[in-house]
């Protein structure tokens, strides 16, 4: 009788138990739900450790793998941060629709055709050190935490990972490579959260939004890297944009997206930006979507240009619903981003709180895309604005409408010095020249929901509240009142329960004209409405928060021109919040800004720019704003 070389099963069954580790370790595997709670909405391990064992796998060699996107890092906590890659045989993004197809609900991967979709896994290891300041400068720490994870093509060939184990508020180098060989990707540099009762003095924002890679250069992310005076990124949204726009930036791919492969593409397109790979490598970044990331002006039952009907279902999209529309971006938002997915049974959350020390609560809201009531698409802005006053109507749904107020009030109880809140959209009423609110896609456009959320700050007393928009391509910077409700004295800023800072775009298209005939516009703006401080329109750009115990400095930068690849950073206006104030300081902006209008103060506008990569003030001028 023969019996079996049980130290051959004992060695296939721990290699097996190796692999399916490393397969978890990679958190992409577990999205939208781990498998253990929801045997239909995860990837099977078991299957797709499998596929190393079958005798015809054939394994890349590392010489055949490229690091083809750069290296990123987001969302810090105290002890962790997410690191991620992206590693594959081709810079072409995958084509399969595997991951989100199926018979059953949303995902499925019982089939064959699953199984066999890729019998190469690709072994990743990553390490992460302290990082040191020697008297030459930076050095390399001792070794902190390392593993090892695999990706197919599945999930794109990205690598997603958290790092557990490290030091609060702490500086950290990371790095991967192909196992067992020198292929590495380049170093990066991220940095973890303070600890929640940590008394911290300084935490620092670099604020972004609206990146249209067929518009323009991303200069304006390379500006602030080089700069480098910021702890972390925010980027409220329009990360990348839909659409099927042509030109020297012209959208991979040509159309419109709507399949996976479409959104995975997109998605890899503007990580090839150079400005772009140099913000993500050497800062972590905390983001929130817009509505690009999926499509112009959604809501919970569609979009502008593709609703839950017959008709646009064969016309307006190539025979795609909205829910499988969204289910892709969805997909290839979590693939492609250093994001956490705080709740894997709830895939279109991406609401979620940072406890940065004492200082501040950093609340992320989604007022796009998680159960929103309908909005404009562009045939029905009678009915919209019609009904922008309805009680019922919602931005952000109950459930995550709670879960906000919550967050404020937590933040007040635990004594924070600051709550700031990273939204999408305009927060501030703006009235046009004829006193009628503007906008129907912004907060003007779902009144109740602005006035709940004023009310629970006033009624709750909850003070320091700091507001970050993007979405509108403009800068605005107001006190936050309660106009008609609450009293409320643009002079001195009295009545005001905070403020709102809202930036332009990275390169999405702004207001038309030259200087002259913008600036005009924005004091139109600024004089209709009492707590509109400033108004800026025509520069491309972000803002920069220093935020302290006794004050919130605003930074705000301009590119000049995004028509070409240049480090040229323009300031544009400076303010100052003092902690107790609940408005700006006056005079507002020091009485003086170099671009747009400002409330009782004076625009010098002296074209005086830094040039971030030869460290030199110019005085520069562009004919050309866009590419496009």
């Amino acid at each position: 009788m023969m019996y079996p070389n049980l130290g051959f099963l004992f060695g296939i069954g721990a290699l097996f138990r190796l692999a399916s580790a490393s397969f978890e370790g990679n958190l992409n595997y577990q999205s939208p739900s781990a498998r253990s709670s929801h045997v239909n909405l995860g990837l099977s391990l078991p299957l797709i450790t499998s596929r190393t064992l079958k005798r015809s796998s054939v394994a890349y060699q590392p010489s055949e793998l490229n690091f083809t996107h750069g290296v990123a890092s987001g969302d810090p906590y105290p002890n962790s941060v997410i690191l991620w890659t992206r590693v594959a045989p081709t810079a072409e993004s995958d084509r399969s629709n595997v991951t989100v197809a199926g018979t059953v609900e949303l995902y499925s991967h019982e089939t064959e055709k699953y199984v066999k979709a890729d019998a190469n896994p690709i072994c990743i290891e990553w390490k992460i050190w302290e990082l040191q300041k020697g008297h030459n400068g930076t050095v390399k720490g001792p070794l902190g935490r390392s593993g090892k994870a695999y990706t197919t093509s599945d999930i794109d060939f990205t690598v997603k990972v958290e790092a557990h184990g490290l030091k609060p508020w702490t500086l950290y180098n990371y790095q991967f490579n192909v196992c067992g060989s020198n292929n590495s990707s380049p170093v990066g540099k991220t940095k973890t959260a303070p600890a929640e009762n940590d008394e911290v003095d300084e935490v620092k924002l670099a604020v972004f939004s609206c990146s249209n890679h067929a518009k323009g250069f991303f200069n304006v992310y390379g500006n602030a890297a080089r700069k480098d005076k910021h702890d972390y990124v925010v980027h409220l949204g329009d990360y990348i944009y839909e659409d099927a726009s042509s030109g020297p930036r012209a959208h991979k791919p040509a159309n419109k997206l709507f399949t996976l492969y479409d959104y995975r593409t997109r998605h890899g397109q503007y990580r090839t930006d150079n400005d772009l790979q140099l913000l993500a490598q050497n800062y972590a970044w905390i983001p929130t979507w817009d509505d690009h990331e999926f499509a112009n002006n959604g809501y919970r039952d569609g979009f502008s240009a593709l609703n839950n009907t017959e008709a646009s279902f064969r016309n307006d999209g190539p025979s795609i619903s909205v829910d499988t529309r969204k289910i892709n971006a969805v997909r290839a938002y979590f693939e492609w981003m250093p994001i956490r997915q705080v709740d894997l049974d709830d895939n279109l959350r991406i609401w979620r709180n940072f406890k940065l020390g004492k200082l501040l609560d950093l609340i992320i809201i989604d007022t796009r895309n998680y159960d929103r009531s309908i909005t404009s698409t562009g045939n029905n802005d009678a009915y919209i604005e019609a009904i922008r006053d309805d009680p019922s109507r919602t931005l952000m749904g109950g459930r995550q409408e709670k879960w906000f107020f919550r967050q404020l009030s937590e933040s007040k109880q635990r004594a924070a010095t600051w709550r700031v809140v990273g939204n999408q959209i305009v927060f501030s009423r703006i009235l046009d020249s004829k006193g009628e609110l503007t906008g129907t896609d912004n907060w003007s456009g779902y009144v109740a929901s602005r006035n709940r959320t004023l009310q629970h700050l006033y009624d709750n007393n909850i003070s320091d509240n700091v507001f970050l928009s993007g979405d509108s391509h403009q800068n605005w910077v107001s006190d936050l009142a309660w106009l008609g409700t609450k009293p409320y004295d643009a002079a001195t800023g009295s009545g005001a329960i905070g403020v709102e800072f809202a930036g332009t775009a990275v390169t999405s298209s702004g207001s038309s004209g030259t200087i002259a005939t913008v600036q005009k516009a924005t004091k139109t703006k600024v004089d209709n409405n009492p707590e509109l401080q400033w108004q800026e329109g025509y520069y491309r750009g972000y803002f920069h928060l220093s935020i302290k115990k006794s004050k919130i400095d605003a930074q705000f930068f301009g590119s000049p021109s995004v028509a070409t690849r240049n480090g040229w950073d323009l300031p544009l206006a400076n303010f100052t919040v003092l902690a107790g104030d609940d408005h700006l300081q006056r005079p507002v902006g020091g009485g003086r800004v170099e671009a747009g209008s400002l409330k009782g103060g004076k625009t010098v506008g002296t074209n005086v720019t830094l040039d971030t990569n030869g460290w030199k003030w110019e005085t520069v001028g562009f004919e050309k704003m866009f590419v496009i």
